[in-house]
Order: C-alpha cells, then structure tokens, then sequence
C-alpha cells in the first residue's frame, strides 16, 4: 500500500494541507503477507486441543436444531444421531474437511481489479457488521437508516485500507425486516464494486441473494465461481440453529462461501478459560465446516470465530484484552493445520465514543488478528459498543489503522534502496539526512502518513483549530461522502436488480420480523 502525494504549489502550513488533500491513494485488491505468523502456542498444546476437540465431539456433540434434513445427512456420511444431538466418531470432520474443502479461493468482485483472494498468506479487512445503531459526534447515537447504510457502503468503497464492501454494515431499521435485505444487497451492487457478503437472517433471503448475484454475474458464473460470502454464526454453546443452517445450505449449494463462526463470550458462552475456550471453537467449527461439505463438496468455507471476555464482575463483554488475543493466536494456527482460511479479528472496543478506549481496544484487537494470521477480518472499521453501534468517526479512524497493517504486513523492505548503503556512505558520522540524495528520492513514499493523526507543533495544531482525532475524523467522512463518485455499472443490470426487486417485495406483505 503506498501513497503519491502530488505536487505542491504553496509553502509552509498551508502548503503541506494542500499536498494532503491531494494525495492519491493507491488501493490493492489485498493484502500479500510477506512477514512470520506469530506463533503463540506449541505443537504439543496445539495438538492437545485438538484431542479434546475431537472428544468433544465424539462425547458430548454438537446439536442441529429443527433441520431433520441435517440430521439425515449427518446419519448418512457415519455419524451417531440421537434426536437432535449428532455425535462425530474421531476424525470424521477432519476427513471431511481436508478431502474437499478448499485451502484458499477467489471472491470475485463486479470490477475484476477488486476480486480477492481468501487464504492462503493474504489478508483482506472488511468493515463492521450488524449494528442496529449508528454515531457521530454531531447527532449522537441513534437507529441507523437506510441513508446510513448507503453513507457507510460509499466510505468502505473509498477507503484505501480496506478491501472488501462487507455485509450489513448497519441494519436499515427504516425498513421492514423481511424485506430490507433487497435494499441493502442492491445498495452494496449500486455503489460499490467491491466484493460482498450475502444475507443470512432467513434462507429466503439467503436465495434472494444468490439471485441478485445471478443478474450481476450469471447464472453459470455463480454456479462456478464464489461472488459471495455469508456469516453463519453458531448459538454458542454447541448449537445449530434452523435458521442459520438454511442460509448455510443455500450458499454452500450455489457454490458459494460461508463464514463458520462460533460466536462466543468467554465464560458465558464457553468455559472461563482461553484452553477451554479454543476446544469448544474448534469442535463447534469443526461441525459447520464439515456440514458445508456435505451439502457441496468443494463449496469454500471460512473457519471464522468471534471470542470477547465477559466481566466476571459486570457481565459485560470486554475487548482489547489478553485473552481473546490468546485465542485469535490458537485459533488462527488451528485453521492453518485444518487447512481452510481462517476469519476473526477486527476493531473491536465497548466505548460508546470515538476516545481512547475506543483507539486502544481497537488497536490491540486490530494488530493481533494481523500478526495472527487472519485472512478475512470481518469488523475492521467503524465498531463501537460491543458492536451495538456503527461510528462514522470510529470508522476513519480504524481505516487508518487498516492501511497501517497493510504497511506492517507488507515486511521490511530490503532491496538495494531499502539497505540505504549509499545514504550512509554520502551522510557519514555528525550530518543528517534530510537533504541527502536518498531522502530526496524516497521522500514521498517513506513511512506511513496517517490521515486522522496530528504530529505537528502545539502553536501549529492550536492555529489548525485544536481539533481533536475524533473531530478531525468527523470532517474527512463528511469530505469523502461529499467527493463521493460511483463505479460505473451497466444499466442492464441496474435496471434487472431494481425489477427483480419490485416483483419480490410485492409478492409478499411487510413483517418486522
């Protein structure tokens, strides 16, 4: 990820704003890792977890609610069915995994350029997903809208850190619950072309959206290549519920990837400790994965978890704190040794502003999931609340931190102009740099430029306004969506989505639920 600043026609203050605000940003479709994965665990204690994984499975099991053709399937391919309880002999989801499960695959985007690829040593950061609320420092908090969630699709479109358009950015409440996935897939087709995440929240709406898919890309396109991923999370503890399971089916059966993700609290929803905690991961994982594949083998899927802490005083959700650090670092290896992508991490915080409880959480959460290995980070930007809330000034500034972790990825650069040899030689003991040949010719693309932070004299930053991160993230959003341009699409294909549209939603009444 680079910069080009262009060129600058003024001096001093006013000269260095002007060249800022000119800066072109280049965006990469992804992030290549070029550094190690941190390593947390041994492969003994990996291994052990994987032990009591598989004991989890075979003894207590896992259940599939209120789906008998789950069940049948589960029955079919080897495994012990009591009622809605499925209990897996040793290794049976393993096998099943690794004989067909892809190790990586490419999410094709509407503009080819955007596609991506899932796996393997590449990163790809998405925004936040599934807030019933949005923030910003001018209106406070209050029930995000459809307008809000075209505003956060437009931002994620521009933002050069992050690669992905994700899924429901922020749940349009102005809208009835049954019908609103229509609005929310168009809106993610119409003003981005960036790749997308598919509706889970009924299989209905699951199909509707591999229909819509079909008008953008094909019918045989999608059949054959995956155009969308879906976030089935599991009722931790152990539980599958029907609802969960259609979406999962309609996805897995059009080819499509899904996004297995326990979703857990630790010590509510899983045993108080990080140990404890990863073996339930991997076993409740470990099941949905497997089941994608009996439904197609070859769909591709995500070994994905979300893991906070509950306070043992408050009971309330914690971020930024060791322990889910310790399991994104286990859970990652495991994905790696299972050999499917793996899915966590994000920017995370429970502040309800944009203050420093929200930057550290985030930034801790954030460079975890990065040195871990994730490589598709759901919640990158815009997470407030324990993720109640999406925040327009939260997300400028977890953008900033998503292109950072392009940069940190990316790895040193040791070419013969990254060793320097010759600035050293030219410079020698007692000088400085600034004016050397070197710095001349580097200048413009070395080191990071964050787009929210103020590194400049107090007289300076006092002259500028005294503005605050939060304050100046509020005036770069508001910029961005004023600089605003969609991507081309072809009318056609507009045209077909808006009538598809119409003829679904008139087919059936409103309902909030």
């Amino acid at each position: 990820m680079t910069e080009r600043t262009g060129r600058r026609k003024g001096g001093g203050r006013d000269g260095r704003r002007e060249a800022r605000e000119n800066t072109v940003v280049e965006q990469a479709a992804f992030i290549e890792r070029k550094i190690p994965y941190f390593e947390y665990l041994s492969e003994e204690n990996l291994q052990l977890i994987e032990d009591n994984a598989d004991i989890l499975l075979e003894e207590i099991g896992i259940d599939f609610l209120d789906d008998p053709e789950a069940l049948a399937l589960w029955q079919a391919t080897g495994a012990d069915v009591r009622g809605t309880r499925v209990h897996f002999p040793k290794g049976l989801c393993r096998s099943l995994i690794q004989a067909t499960a892809p190790k990586e695959f490419t999410q094709h985007a509407r503009n080819p350029n955007r596609s991506v690829i899932i796996g393997g040593k590449r990163t790809v950061l998405v925004p936040a997903y599934g807030s019933p609320f949005v923030h910003d420092i001018d209106e406070g908090r209050r029930y995000a809208t459809i307008q809000d969630f075209e505003n956060f699709v437009k931002l994620a479109y521009m933002a050069p850190g992050l690669h992905h358009s994700g899924g429901t950015i922020c749940e349009p409440v102005d809208l009835p619950v049954n019908k609103r996935h229509f609005d929310m897939i168009y809106t993610h087709f119409k003003y981005s072309d960036k790749p997308l995440m598919g509706s889970v929240t009924h299989h209905e709406r699951a199909q509707d959206t591999v229909d819509m898919a079909k008008l953008v890309f094909g019918d045989e396109f999608v059949d054959q290549n995956c155009v969308l991923t879906s976030l089935i999370n599991v009722n931790s503890p152990m539980v599958y519920d029907a609802t969960m399971l259609g979406s999962l089916k309609v996805y897995a059966r059009n080819n499509q990837a899904t996004v297995v993700s326990p979703f857990i609290l630790a010590g509510a929803m899983s045993p108080v400790t990080t140990a404890g905690t990863v073996t339930q991961i991997l076993a409740e994982a470990l099941a949905g994965i497997a089941f994608t594949q009996l439904c197609r083998p070859g769909a591709p899927v995500i070994f994905g978890t979300f893991a906070a802490a509950v306070s043992m005083a408050t009971g309330a959700p914690t971020f930024g704190t060791p322990e889910p650090s310790m399991v994104v670092y286990a859970a990652a290896a495991l994905a790696r040794r299972l050999g499917v992508p793996f899915r966590s991490g994000g920017g995370l915080c429970g502040s309800k502003l944009p203050d420093a409880q929200a930057a550290y959480e985030a930034a801790n959460t954030l460079q975890t999931s990065a040195l871990a290995g994730v490589n598709f980070m759901l919640h990158t930007a815009g997470w407030l609340e324990g993720g109640l809330a999406m925040g327009y000034e939260k997300f400028i500034m977890d953008c900033d931190q998503a292109s950072m972790i392009g940069v940190l990825l990316g790895g040193m650069d040791m070419s013969e102009n990254g060793q320097a040899m010759e600035a050293v030689r030219e410079v020698g003991p007692g000088k400085h740099y600034l004016g050397s040949a070197h710095t001349l010719a580097n200048f413009e693309t070395a080191f990071y430029r964050s787009t929210v932070a103020d590194n400049n004299s107090f007289e300076q930053w006092t002259a500028d306004g005294a503005l605050d991160t939060a304050q100046r993230a509020n005036t770069l959003w508001k910029k961005m969506l004023n600089d605003y341009q969609a991507p081309a699409i072809d009318p056609g294909i507009d045209e077909a989505l808006q009538d598809f549209m119409a003829r679904r939603k008139a087919s059936f009444a409103d309902r909030d639920y």
